[in-house]
């Protein structure tokens, strides 16, 4: 590290090195005191003590997500997101018991529409259909009396909460809030109750905001659309390559019933990691985990993935037409995030990308004037074979075929001659700075321990990740591109800007 660096440094490190007694690891990630305990239905606890200001940042993160899902059910984990915030049986409602009858009512007309849908033909519309979603509708306005909107939120909100959100990925749902240090206990009480008694009311108008959400991320944003049928076109047997949203003809077709069984079976605590950051007594925050948590049923492991997707022997490409200016994504089979050549191909996104002294943006953007703008990043997810991708905006009247072969130019160069050492130096400074800001954040490291807990075993994977990069050398940088980036491993995609005046003319082409 640089001096200003270890200036930097040097408090944190001091605390650090005198709580843990690891004064000889470089990271000062790894020498965090993260107390950690196993219930007896499988929920892990992570417990890192930050005293200071009187905050504690709660995460829970489920090892399950969107590679999980099985065929027609896709958009089911990022639906239950949405869903788990709707209360229990004693938050969210005035009458819980009142609204049971009108949930089955609800349900039996969903499977009597699907049913109907299934006879009369995928896509077909008729009076008894739409018959039947106005019961539903209606069913569902007479069920609004008894729900408190919202009240989940008011009542963490008004003890002092912030930051309370959630977020599905393509391997894991997290749930995450801050509260007062003196509100903790009230954390695990209302925990303690969505897990053991979500009530999944206002189901189908959720299912609708979803919908919407698909449409407006995906469907109508030229961004999105080109992203998903990338890696429609990446990945075409697993899973990574359909969308964490989910495929609209799946989310449409979701019911309640499919939906709480797939959360009773797999949203279980035998499946989750609670990561707790701040102010707090490791021996009090036991306490109450095992008072409000212990008792609820472990659930089962989430179901594998068994699909791999099969080797690229040629470069496969996709055209997306659209009244919308180009777009370049092209992306490189490479291997998962736990693959020795992992932090090369992190090291990488930064030479690329990384910064106005990047490469491409001194390429593309500064140079050559021919982009407006340039990103590179791994994707989509981490535990299984990616893409490295690079996305790029043509700046008129320059075009994506342009931005393409300076591209690949700019890889050859790196397979010829590999990048200076300065040039990682400089690499390995931004992100020393990067981990600095990041130990300012209890949220932040909550979410980083739950993560390379759930996904990866233990809650340091990734300071060891970013203690391997310090380690990759030039030749690790020229090995890499040489290994993976080839046309044969390629996969490109483009937004054609297209003026559609009629519905044939506009639309997605095929590889």
């Amino acid at each position: 590290m640089t001096g200003r660096l270890v200036s930097l440094l040097a408090p944190l490190l001091m605390g650090l090195c005198t709580a843990s007694g690891l004064q000889g690891q470089d990271d000062p990630g790894l020498a965090f005191e993260v107390h950690e305990h196993t219930l007896e239905n499988g929920l892990r606890l992570l417990i890192l003590p930050r005293p200071g200001a009187p905050i504690v940042s709660f995460v829970v993160q489920y090892r399950i997500g969107s590679v999980n899902e099985q065929p027609g059910q896709t958009g089911i984990a990022h639906l239950l997101e949405h869903l788990f915030f709707k209360g229990t049986t004693s938050i969210g409602t005035t009458n819980p018991a009142a609204e049971v009858p009108l949930h089955a009512a609800m349900d039996f007309l969903q499977d009597s529409l699907l049913a109907t849908e299934a006879r009369i033909g995928a896509g077909a519309d008729s009076a008894s259909l739409q018959a039947l979603r106005e019961q539903i509708r209606t069913l569902e306005e007479q069920a609004s009396a008894f729900v408190v909107s919202n009240q989940l939120d008011a009542i963490l909100s008004e003890n002092g909460a912030r930051s309370l959100n959630a977020m599905t990925s393509e391997e894991a749902t997290t749930y995450f809030v801050e509260l007062p240090a003196n509100r903790a206990e009230l954390w695990f009480a209302l925990e303690g109750d969505r897990m053991a008694n979500p009530v999944f009311r206002e189901f189908y108008a959720e299912r609708d905001v979803v919908a919407e959400e698909r449409r407006l991320r995906l469907e109508t944003n030229p961004g999105g659309l080109l992203y998903e049928a990338h890696m429609a076109s990446a990945f075409q047997l697993h899973p990574y390559g359909k969308p964490v949203v989910g495929l609209m003809a799946d989310v449409q077709r979701l019911t309640r019933q499919g939906v709480e069984d797939y959360f009773r079976r797999y949203y279980g605590p035998g499946n989750a990691v609670v990561a707790i950051v701040g102010d707090v007594e490791p021996s009090r925050i036991l306490r109450w985990a095992r008072r409000y948590l212990a008792s609820i049923p472990p659930g089962e492991p989430p179901p594998p993935v068994s699909v791999q997707e099969p080797e690229q022997s040629r470069e496969r490409r996709v055209e997306v037409a659209l009244d919308a200016e180009p777009i370049l994504r092209v992306g490189w089979r490479v291997p998962a995030s736990t693959h020795e050549d992992a932090p090369a191909l992190a090291m990488l996104t930064s030479i690329l990308t990384g910064g106005r002294t990047s490469r491409l943006h001194r390429r593309l953007v500064l140079g050559d004037r021919i982009a407006s703008g340039v990103a590179a990043s791994p994707g989509p997810g981490q535990m299984y074979p990616g893409l490295f991708s690079i996305e790029a905006y043509p700046r008129s009247p320059h075009t994506t075929a342009e931005l393409e072969e300076a591209i690949y130019e700019e890889m050859e160069k790196l397979k010829v001659a590999p990048p200076e050492e300065s040039e990682l130096q400089r690499i390995r400074n931004q992100m020393e700075a990067t981990e600095v800001r990041r130990f300012r954040s209890n949220l932040g490291l909550a979410l980083q321990i739950a993560e390379s807990a759930s996904l990866f075993g233990r809650w340091d994977d990734a300071f060891r990740f970013h203690e391997r990069t310090r380690t990759v050398t030039p030749q690790d940088i020229q090995r890499v591109v040489r290994t993976y980036f080839r046309e044969d491993t390629r996969t490109v995609a483009t937004l054609v800007k297209h003026r559609a005046s009629s519905p044939e003319g506009s639309g997605r082409k095929g590889p």
